[in-house]
C-alpha cells in the first residue's frame, strides 16, 4: 500500500537573490513550506541557485558556482531539507565533478538531511550550455509513496531518457526547467507526450520570468493535465499525487485499453534497432526487468 504524496514546485526565479546564495533561498522555502505544511516532496526550478543574470557572463558565473556535491553549499541544503523535515530538490546546481569537469546536477536531499540521489544532465542545450554531459539514469525511492525519475529541461526532448526511467520503476519523473524561450509551447506537449507513452506521472517545472516563461504542470499517467501555472508569473503548484497510479494504467491499461510495457509474444524474436546500432530483446521490455535490478538509483560520485 502506498499514501499519496503531496508534493509543491516553487515557479520563481532568482531575481530575489544573488547566484549561489543559500540563505535567501533557505528564507523562500521556509516561506513556501510555512504556507504548505503537508508538502513531502519540495522542489525548485532548474540552475534556481546557480544560473547567470542577463547582464552576467555565463562562463564566469559557473566556474565561480562549481562545487562538489559534498562541499559547503551542498551540507547546508541537506541540513535544510532535515530542518523542513521534506525531500528538498533545491532545482540543479553546477557540480564540480571528481573529474575536474563542470556539470548541471540535480541532487535530492532526504529529510534526514542526506544526499540521496544526484542526477547530471545528459542532453545539455548545445551550443549555448558548455556544462560536460552526464551518462546515468536516475530514480529514487520515496518510502511509502512511490518512485521518482529525473530529468533537466532539454532532456524532456528525447524520448530515450523518460523511458529509461519508466523501465526502471520510475512513477513520477520530475522535469526541471529553465526556459524563457518561445519553445515552451512545445515542451508543453512534450509533458503530456512523455507521461502517455511511459505511463508515468510528468511534472515540469519551469522557473517564473525573467529566468523562464513559466506554465509549469503535472500531468497523469493517462495524459490528463491534473494542475498547471500561468506563463511567467511566480506560483507554488501544489498537487497530491497517489503513484500507485502510474503502476494501476500499467496494468490495466491507458483509457482501459493500451498497455505499453507489454507489446510482445512469448518467445518473440529481437528487434532491432539501426540507430542504436542495438536492439529490444522482448524479455527486457517489460518495466519489471530493471526494478530492483538493472535500475540506476541515486548515482552519486
Amino acid at each position: 500500500m502506498t499514501t499519496p504524496l503531496p508534493i509543491a514546485l516553487v515557479q520563481t526565479s532568482a531575481r530575489h537573490h544573488a547566484a549561489d546564495d543559500v540563505d535567501a533561498f533557505a528564507r523562500d522555502a521556509r516561506r513556501v513550506r510555512a504556507a504548505h505544511p503537508a508538502v513531502r516532496l519540495l522542489a525548485y526550478p532548474e540552475l534556481h541557485l546557480c544560473g547567470h543574470r542577463p547582464s552576467e557572463d555565463p562562463e564566469r558565473v559557473m566556474t565561480e558556482a562549481a562545487q562538489p556535491l559534498d562541499g559547503a553549499r551542498g551540507a547546508r541544503l541537506a541540513a535544510l531539507a532535515r530542518e523542513l523535515d521534506v525531500w528538498l530538490i533545491p532545482g540543479t546546481v553546477y557540480e564540480r565533478g571528481a573529474d575536474g569537469r563542470v556539470y548541471n546536477t540535480a541532487p535530492v536531499y532526504s529529510p534526514a538531511g542526506e544526499l540521496v540521489a544526484a542526477y547530471r544532465k545528459i542532453f545539455p542545450w548545445r551550443p549555448h550550455e558548455t556544462t560536460a554531459a552526464g551518462a546515468d539514469f536516475v530514480v529514487f525511492d520515496l518510502p511509502g509513496h512511490g518512485r521518482v525519475g529525473l530529468t533537466i529541461c532539454y532532456d524532456a526532448w528525447f524520448p530515450e531518457v523518460t523511458r529509461h526511467l519508466a523501465w526502471q520503476g520510475a512513477d513520477l519523473v520530475l522535469n526541471l526547467v529553465r526556459t524563457p524561450t518561445a519553445d515552451r509551447v512545445q515542451e508543453v506537449v512534450l509533458a503530456r507526450a512523455n507521461a502517455i507513452v511511459n505511463q508515468v506521472f510528468m511534472a515540469s517545472l519551469n522557473a517564473a520570468a525573467p529566468d523562464g516563461v513559466g506554465r509549469s504542470l503535472v500531468v497523469d499517467p493517462e495524459g490528463r493535465v491534473r494542475a498547471e501555472t500561468g506563463p511567467g508569473t511566480e506560483e507554488v503548484l501544489t498537487d497530491v499525487v497517489d503513484l500507485a497510479e502510474a503502476r494501476r494504467v500499467r496494468a490495466r491499461g491507458t483509457a482501459g485499453l493500451t498497455r505499453v510495457w507489454d507489446p510482445f509474444e512469448d518467445g518473440a524474436p529481437p528487434l532491432e534497432l539501426p540507430l542504436y546500432a542495438g536492439r529490444i530483446e522482448p524479455g527486457r521490455w517489460r518495466r519489471g526487468a530493471g526494478v530492483g535490478g538493472e535500475a540506476a538509483r541515486g548515482v552519486i560520485e
